[in-house]
């Protein structure tokens, strides 16, 4: 099994898990060992997948504004939540290639590869929810049919991603690629760094 295969494999079985009940307060019941690359694909997935859906309720046009602005700032500590979960494998792939021997010609990722698998768990969630609705029965035939095409390019960039991401995996193994990991440095989470928060100290 590659490593997109196992990432793949996790993010249906989240996504699953999930609409077992649909509610964005339910309690993760993650099934993997602590401190292992699959718990942490699991907890990565549910939070884009709890997160997907505060998006879908923060949009309804006739939220009240109290709970329009709980549920901004629910999506903001998810948002950092999410953050540090992609930190935390990107460690897991550092710690694990350390002892890799560089080669001299050597070049370096536009992304690293905990950054790309973020993008293959969205892009999980995208497939789910747009079979979702080719499978609508209450659309009409031309909103089927458009979401269908929308889903075949899905999919299709879902084996490229995959792809590209296992294709980088080996080529950081062999030491024709090599990882720098940059934190991403948020600002507006930072009392010392946003001036709204540190105006009012």
């Amino acid at each position: 099994m590659t490593f997109t295969e196992l990432c793949n494999s996790i993010f249906v079985r989240v996504i699953e898990d999930y609409h077992r009940t649909n509610d964005v307060d339910t309690p993760i019941n993650n099934p993997y060992k602590e401190h292992t690359i699959e718990h942490d694909l699991y907890l990565k997935n549910w939070i884009d997948t709890v997160q997907w859906h505060l998006e879908d309720l923060i949009r309804d046009p006739q939220i009240d504004p109290v709970e329009a602005l709980a549920l901004k700032r629910r999506i903001d500590a998810s948002n950092q939540d999410r953050t540090d979960l992609v930190e935390l494998i990107d460690s897991f792939f550092y710690t694990k290639y350390k002892d890799v021997t560089v080669q001299a010609d050597a070049t370096i990722n536009t992304e690293s590869p905990a950054w790309a698998v973020d993008r293959l768990s969205i892009l999980a969630l995208k497939i789910y929810h747009m079979s979702e609705q080719v499978e609508r029965n209450d659309a009409s035939a031309e909103h089927v049919a458009m979401c269908q095409k929308k889903l075949d390019v899905l999919l299709e960039q879902q084996k490229d991603l995959s792809l590209a991401i296992d294709q980088l995996l080996t080529d950081i193994e062999q030491g024709r690629k090599y990882m720098k990991v940059y934190k991403q440095m948020k600002m507006y989470n930072d009392p010392d760094t946003n001036p709204v928060l540190y105006g009012k100290k």
